[in-house]
């Protein structure tokens, strides 16, 4: 097995566990995560500057960090409760190796929140063309996605649906400190999401 379909297989798991944790029969919900990706969309759009009457200079950082969300809810469209992550790996990683780019990445991306609204699919293709115009890779986007599933698990566990977690510790958000928690860790270790986690526990304010 390719080392990009291993990890999608472990982000594709991470993901079912995610939506497990929020709803336990999130199979059944009908949520609209098409409707999710065009929003996310949407607001990537206004971090990367789309205003031709001022100048914008793209926030790279944050352009990244809204795809990473969009992944995790085009990964949540393509899990069906029939076909093994095996195979929707396999079938990912098929689409991601053909970017599909359209003129430049507004276009590109508009591509992809239309497939969400038209058609309510995830378009991995534009996805993946997204990814090539911003300078992304399948190593970035599954550092910054388990790095953010682990911080939305350690949310939950912390009270985030109960309203009592704390989202700033020693005046810096927990996205802020997922990154420098990251930054120290060897991504292809067995336990990086547990790292991750572990990371984020020592900082939190007990």
């Amino acid at each position: 097995m390719s080392t990009n379909i291993t990890k999608l297989v472990v982000m594709l798991e991470m993901q079912n566990a995610m939506n497990t944790k929020v709803h336990e029969q999130w199979f059944n919900q009908g949520f609209e995560w098409y409707r999710a990706i065009w929003v996310e969309c949407a607001e990537m759009l206004d971090h990367y500057g789309w205003k031709w009457w001022k100048k914008q200079t793209p926030d790279t950082e944050q352009v990244i960090l809204e795809l990473v969300d969009i992944f995790h809810f085009g990964l949540s469209l393509r899990i069906d409760g029939q076909t093994s992550y095996q195979a929707l790996a396999e079938q990912l990683d098929a689409e991601l190796s053909q970017p599909k780019m359209a003129g430049d990445f507004k276009q590109t991306l508009e591509a992809l929140a239309g497939s969400a609204v038209v058609d309510k699919q995830f378009n991995a293709k534009a996805f993946a063309g997204c990814m090539q115009q911003i300078g992304m890779d399948i190593d970035d986007l599954y550092r910054g996605y388990v790095g953010k599933n682990t911080l939305n698990f350690f949310r939950q566990d912390h009270g985030y649906k109960e309203g009592s977690y704390i989202k700033v510790w020693n005046g810096q958000e927990d996205n802020e400190h997922l990154v420098e928690v990251v930054k120290n860790l060897d991504t292809e270790h067995p336990d990086f999401a547990k790292n991750v986690y572990a990371g984020l526990q020592q900082r939190y304010p007990a």
